[in-house]
């Protein structure tokens, strides 16, 4: 290997691994916030990248669909929490007013995407606003599933949060595969630009990525450094217990955590999409990428999940290089010595004698 591969291949693993670094912080939120495993977010990689794979083949995306439907069995769910507690005679005053707010966030506003997918030629719009309408089609279902799987269990153990995460997995797995079918799809480069530089090239697109990365690894930077919510967020993810007792809504806080792992998700699947083929199933290998960034994290350290993603990116890309048939295992093993030093370094720890 000369200077000139390994410069190229260094410039996949940063790619790569910028991406899967996202992806490691969104599961770290996740489960800081919630104690959920969230096995899905690959799903919202696939999502975004096939809703804007199909605005571009001049069809209607079928995620407009769905997001109606989760829309309406969370406002569903919700009327039917207000009804029993008005029989109760422990509702607050004009329950109902909450009810229809949420009715135009769950229902009315899918409601309106799902009839501009199918009334418009979207194929023909400029490159940044099919983008946003596939990430408007996709990241509210973040919280949408958080309302239907997971937030009926918020206190349920962490096995039992995975199982459902499991569950959920399969679930938007075997949708993607109805929406979206078999094949793999590709979209359109953000862009074509080549850069010289002595021997190695250097595209437009993975600039982007890269660049889009960082921004908002600042900006999430920013959102829990500055803002209320997203000191609620930390505060939720240092002490939940705490956080309920000085008045932090820990369930808005699961919804924003989701939220943010579907828009986080959703990016992803957009950023990539350009430059590899995109499978109804492929974003799980991909959110599993980061799973590794994250483990090597703990779980717990956001700078410790971004450079494990960016050296999992990066032993992929060589991997690829030295022995392609098991450029996969190699990465999973990775896993294998992190798991081993934390188990070696980590005290025991039983989650009952938490509560």
């Amino acid at each position: 290997m000369d200077f000139s591969i390994a410069a190229i291949l260094a410039q996949d693993g940063i790619t790569s691994g910028a991406v899967y670094a996202l992806l490691a912080l969104a599961l770290v939120l996740v489960f800081s916030v919630t104690r959920v495993i969230f096995i899905p977010q690959g799903e919202f990689v696939a999502y975004g990248a096939l809703s804007l794979a199909t605005i571009q083949s001049g069809k209607a995306p079928q995620t407009a669909s769905l997001l109606l439907v989760l829309g309406l069995l969370c406002w569903l769910k919700e009327m039917y929490a207000v009804l029993r507690k008005t029989a109760s005679h422990t509702s607050t005053p004009n329950p109902l007013s909450g009810t229809l707010i949420s009715g135009f966030k769950l229902v009315v506003f899918p409601l309106a995407l799902w009839g501009l997918t199918r009334q418009f030629a979207m194929q023909d719009w400029p490159l940044v606003v099919q983008v946003l309408l596939a990430l408007m089609l996709v990241i509210p279902m973040g919280p949408m599933i958080y309302r239907l799987a997971y937030q009926p269990l918020a206190e349920a153990s962490t096995l039992v949060l995975l199982i459902v995460s499991v569950g959920v997995h399969f679930a938007l797995t075997g949708l993607g595969l109805v929406m979206f079918g078999a094949e793999g799809s590709r979209t359109t480069a953000f862009s074509d630009a080549r850069f010289e530089i002595g021997a190695l090239t250097i595209s437009g697109q993975s600039l982007v990525v890269i660049a889009v990365s960082i921004l908002l690894i600042a900006v999430l930077y920013f959102y829990f450094e500055r803002s209320l919510s997203g000191k609620a967020l930390r505060a939720t993810a240092v002490n939940r217990l705490g956080a309920q007792l000085v008045g932090i809504g820990t369930i808005q806080a699961g919804r924003t955590a989701f939220t943010l792992a579907a828009a986080i998700g959703a990016l992803c699947g957009v950023l990539i999409a350009p430059m590899t083929t995109v499978y109804y199933d492929g974003g799980f290998l991909i959110g599993l990428k980061g799973f590794v960034g994250a483990i090597v994290g703990g779980l717990v350290s956001y700078p410790l999940a971004a450079a494990g993603a960016l050296l999992v990116g990066l032993l992929e890309s060589y991997s690829s290089f030295w022995a392609s048939a098991y450029k996969e295992v190699i990465v999973f093993t990775l896993i294998i010595p992190v798991l081993l030093w934390r188990s070696l370094t980590a005290g025991a720890h039983d989650e009952e004698d938490e509560a």
